[in-house]
């Protein structure tokens, strides 16, 4: 082996080695929140991913359980995603080494890459994107060694081998079609130019590509089996398997079934922030002198701009069709993990840059080893902040909060529950510790939007057992058609069973409200029939310390899941409150004032035992303060209502003075105060 090539592996296993020993111990040791407790699940249980399936992961995360029993479930597949994330980083400095030889900016584009707070923060839990990281930086890495090969029999095998990956890498996330749609044209112009394409040539590698694809066999025959609890579509049938691969139900080349759409430029300049704020400017400004200074270099020219066209295609058709709301922390967070491949490219260029330029400066001033040492220190300095920067939110070792809040969830509910789940947070944390962890077998779940897809029920009603579905799926719209049912006839089918909805219902389908009421259970919602006497002090005692939550508020970034976990339990300590309050605006007579005043109580307990709370709670608790007064006070001081109100408004005006109403609330606050006054003045004038 050459000295250069064994160079490059000692330098690439460096960089393995260095970015899993960062990797590891930051990894997350329960399940995480968003797609994360699906993945896991469905690997548990051998079953199909949301589109497009996602068969490789799927597999390599079921073999990570076998050969890490010890651990929990979710602690193995995020370990093994941490291991596929350093690899990945390998593949970005071989490329370099491939292109330029081994050097500090090969551990640039790995290194910097690694330590990045996206990849960072999406290489320690169970998501697909680590593993796409690693596709994108074998398809780079084979790039560069079928461009730098010395015979044709070398660029034949590199051209199969990059087939086959191509082909494989679109059995995990189909974004990387568009580096593969720019580098099988280059290959097929570059074997042309060498005069090596045949007809025969094409169709081998036409073979190679097509056998990647093999892993989608998985998803045919796991939906065939039937024997996963918990799986996604019927791929039984061609259509099925079309409908999954497409994406169908979300909207193809769409990320979600939603009408919102977001201005190209305002995702750009979206994307453009995140490269200077996670990967910095000097980074920029290599990446850029990477590309020119590879004009003036054969071995690097072509690789270089095929590197530019894929990182300007990619970002502009991902901006084009990248419809969610980034204005929402959240949504922003599901859009920017996008952004990897891209900043795959702008990394591997920032490398091919740094080597370019103490290269060239080392030829046109002198001073050989000098400004290679200075680019050495740069980019350990470099990796260095960025390492101490990031290492804080990226570490996830002490991160359970999704974990706890599925669990303190499942606790909650009486045995032989029925639990209609809707949303990532409730329905994937409760599968994965129902179904992975075993935790709760005695109840039954039921996702809310499957439920509406026509294979739910004919799929997974066996695997139901108990649970009594009036027709073939819901149709919140035309519930009335044949083979459909309303949520209602779904209840009255069910009452057998104490029926939960987390979190929330949909506005579609509102037939429920004819015979069943909603009463709050944390956060979740009690479906029971109309009919069932609400007895409210014995709710408000039930539900008063459900559950066992300490995280302070606003503890979490605001785009993470923990965050709308921790917001979501807060909330839920004033649930009761709200709907008594709630309930008695609508009540008349003798009961109404005793609903306000136990409304004002449950808020008063609420807000008394905590100095950071969310802002509503302000507000409502001045709201039911003031209702109280008006219903006839109920024994408690006017003066000490009204300062109550006019407290708690104006401390919810301070914590939140955008709100649309504030105009009306401090009028109200106005008017509060002067009755307040006047009450004090007769308090004084009267002997």
């Amino acid at each position: 082996m050459p000295a250069e090539q064994r160079g490059s592996w000692i330098l690439t296993g460096t960089t393995v080695a260095f970015v899993a020993a960062v990797y590891v111990p930051c990894v997350q040791r329960t399940v995480p929140g968003g797609d994360s407790g699906e993945l896991i699940t469905t690997a548990c249980e051998l079953g199909v991913a949301h589109p497009p399936g996602y068969p490789v992961f799927t597999l390599l995360a079921r073999l990570s359980m076998y050969v890490l029993p010890s651990l929990s479930p979710a602690h193995s597949v995020n370990l093994m995603c941490s291991l596929l994330g350093a690899a990945a980083c390998g593949c970005f400095s071989l490329t370099v080494c491939r292109l330029t030889g081994p050097g500090p900016g090969a551990v640039l584009a790995g290194g910097l890459f690694a330590v990045s707070r996206l990849s960072w923060q999406w290489s320690t839990v169970a998501e697909v994107f680590a593993l796409n990281n690693l596709f994108v930086g074998l398809l780079f890495f084979l790039t560069a060694s079928f461009h730098c090969a010395e015979d044709s029999r070398q660029r034949r095998k590199i051209a199969h081998w990059g087939a086959f990956s191509c082909g494989l890498g679109l059995c995990n996330q189909h974004t990387l079609v568009l580096y593969v749609l720019i580098i099988i044209p280059w290959v097929f112009y570059r074997l042309y130019a060498l005069k090596e394409l045949s007809l025969l040539g094409v169709v081998s590698l036409g073979a190679c590509f097509i056998a990647g694809f093999l892993p989608y066999i998985y998803l045919p025959l796991s939906s065939y089996l039937n024997t996963a609890r918990w799986s996604w579509g019927d791929q039984t049938t061609l259509s099925g398997l079309l409908t999954h691969l497409l994406r169908a139900e979300y909207g193809t080349f769409s990320l979600a079934k939603t009408e919102t759409s977001v201005s190209l430029t305002t995702m750009l300049q979206a994307q453009l922030d995140h490269c200077l704020a996670d990967l910095s400017p000097p980074v920029l400004v290599l990446a850029g002198a990477g590309l020119l200074l590879s004009t003036w270099d054969r071995t690097c020219c072509s690789v270089s701009w095929l590197l530019t066209a894929m990182l300007l295609v990619y970002s502009l058709f991902f901006a084009w069709r990248a419809n969610l709301d980034i204005s929402r922390p959240l949504l922003l967070g599901v859009v920017e993990r996008f952004w990897l491949q891209s900043d795959a490219a702008v990394c591997v260029l920032a490398g091919l840059g740094l080597s370019h330029a103490h290269s060239k400066l080392e030829r046109w001033h002198g001073l050989k080893g000098l400004w290679k040492t200075a680019a050495w220190v740069f980019t350990l300095a470099l990796l260095g902040q960025m390492c101490h920067t990031n290492h804080r939110e990226c570490d996830q070792s002490r991160n359970n909060v999704v974990e706890r809040f599925g669990r303190e969830l499942l606790a909650s509910f009486p045995k032989d529950s029925l639990i209609l789940t809707r949303g990532d947070l409730p329905g994937n944390s409760l599968r994965y510790l129902h179904y992975c962890q075993d935790i709760r077998p005695d109840i039954r779940l039921v996702d809310q939007e499957m439920m509406t897809y026509s294979w739910y029920v004919t799929k997974l009603r066996s695997h139901l057992p108990g649970v009594h579905f009036p027709g073939h799926w819901w149709d919140p719209v035309h519930h009335e058609d044949k083979d459909t049912f309303s949520l209602e006839q779904f209840l009255s089918h069910n009452t057998h069973r104490d029926v939960f909805a987390c979190i929330g219902l949909p506005d579609g389908d509102s037939s429920w409200v004819r015979s069943f009421s909603r009463w709050p259970l944390g956060v979740c919602d009690y479906l029971v029939p109309a009919q069932r006497q609400f007895h409210p002090e014995q709710w408000a005692e039930r539900t008063r310390r459900i559950y066992n939550w300490s995280e302070p508020h606003n503890s979490f970034h605001p785009a993470s899941w923990e965050r709308v976990a921790n917001e979501e339990m807060w909330q839920a300590r004033m649930k009761t409150a709200f709907f008594l309050f709630d309930l008695a605006e609508r009540t008349r007579g003798e009961g109404k004032a005793r609903l306000f005043e136990l409304s004002y109580t449950l808020y008063t307990e609420i807000v008394g035992a905590h100095s950071d709370y969310p802002p509503n709670w302000d507000k409502n608790l001045a709201l039911a303060c003031e209702r109280l007064l008006r219903s006839g006070h109920r024994g408690y001081s006017p003066d000490d209502l009204l300062t109550c109100s006019v407290q708690h408004f104006s401390l919810y005006l301070e914590k939140d003075p955008a709100d649309p109403q504030a105009a009306a609330i401090r009028s109200a606050v106005s008017h509060l105060v002067k009755e307040r006054d006047r009450l004090r003045q007769s308090r004084r004038q009267t002997p």
